[in-house]
């Protein structure tokens, strides 16, 4: 594949990542507009994102094995189309029972088959050697395609002379750049992946290997802690807004650069990775350590705190956490598991990995219902 190819395929397929997921996870941005448009509680919101996990759960490993057969490029276009109607028909209710079926069917058009085909396609898309810089590559483009998409859905909130009419006019930005983003992917991607020579042809038989290797099981454990981190994030929006009392637009931008523009740090990572450690794993042992640092230290930010100098704060563990989720994947050479059984292997990690939305979402939400806004530290007295 010739450079500028290859350079377009991650272009494309950073556009198709960075927006699909806005929808399913629009509280990360919108966490008390939507609460407040649908007339729900904490609780609530985090069931919505219990019942995506569901459907994730059930669609990883089929998906997987189906995106080692078929080509990406049908693959991602057919998941980001059927994602845009079921975001169009949100954006025209906003009902919280149908949303359930919504974040249910968001799952299988988001996670089934393109999660495994989109991770698979960007790891194919160079050597071993470059592995790191071509994920981190990837999740950069994917944070500047999902900021990008979220200020200008945050701009449309804002225009809106009530919540609900802000909240569509948002809803339906996020939903027709996911449309947009399949036409991408058609006209950039290769129709089928790009193997190298050595590659076999995938069969039964290396699942059964993949199931036996604890490279895999090791891989999944790492997904599941840098997921757990990501995600963890997102309650620092609400903190912002109801402990220290920011605006819902202060909070939403600094949730966008902590979220979403702190993937540009991912080809630094992945270049450090590559050639400074010579292993995604040893970095991996730094970024952990200082992300729960960060992570922890906000337990005792003092009373009274400049509110400024608090959200600026709480941009670190969104610095460290986004350079280590964005160069979570490249792991998959390093420990041993071919490209022809990648997207089982992704699959099967990913069941493993983000399973914290089955539950972390509700655990909070009723934490948060139950405990109120007080001090974190009396979670532990």
């Amino acid at each position: 594949m010739s450079p500028l190819r290859k350079y377009l395929t991650i272009l494309a397929l950073s556009f198709a990542g960075g927006s699909i997921y806005t929808l399913p996870y629009l509280k990360y941005i919108f966490y008390d507009p939507q609460m407040t448009v649908m007339g729900i509680n904490n609780t609530q919101s985090g069931f919505l994102i219990s019942m995506y996990a569901i459907g994730c759960m059930l669609s990883y490993i089929p998906g997987g094995l189906l995106a080692d057969k078929i080509s990406p490029r049908k693959a991602i276009f057919v998941s980001t189309s059927v994602t845009f109607l079921l975001g169009m028909i949100y954006a025209f209710t906003f009902d919280y029972k149908l949303s359930l079926i919504l974040w249910i069917l968001m799952a299988f058009s988001t996670a089934f088959v393109f999660w495994s085909a989109l991770l698979k396609a960007v790891g194919m898309t160079g050597g071993q050697e470059e592995q790191g810089f071509l994920y981190g590559l990837y999740y950069a483009g994917n944070g500047i395609t999902g900021a990008g998409m979220n200020a200008i859905a945050l701009w449309a909130f804002a225009q809106g002379d009530t919540p609900k009419e802000g909240l569509f006019y948002a809803v339906t930005i996020l939903t027709s750049g996911i449309g947009l983003s399949g036409f991408f992917v058609w006209f950039l991607v290769p129709d089928g992946t790009v193997a190298s020579k050595e590659d076999e042809k995938f069969n039964s038989n290396h699942v059964k290997g993949l199931l036996t290797n604890p490279s895999l099981w090791i891989f999944s454990i790492i997904v599941f802690c840098g997921y757990i981190i990501f995600s963890n994030a997102s309650y620092l929006t609400p903190y912002l807004t109801n402990v220290i009392g920011i605006s819902v637009e202060e909070s939403g931008s600094l949730s966008i650069i902590r979220n979403y523009v702190f993937y540009m740090l991912s080809p630094i990572g992945g270049l450090l990775a590559d050639r400074v450690f010579k292993s995604t794993s040893k970095l991996f042992i730094i970024l952990f350590a200082l992300t729960a640092a960060s992570f922890y230290g906000i337990l005792f930010l003092p009373e009274g705190m400049n509110p400024t100098a608090v959200g600026l704060y709480s941009l670190l563990p969104g610095a460290f956490g986004l350079m280590l989720y964005g160069i979570v994947f490249s792991v998959i050479r390093e420990v041993g598991i071919k490209p022809m059984v990648a997207g089982t292997a992704i699959a099967i990690a990913s069941v493993i990995g983000y399973s914290p939305d089955f539950f972390m979402s509700v655990l909070f939400g009723h934490w948060l219902d139950t405990y109120g806004n007080g001090p974190l530290v009396q979670l532990y007295l």
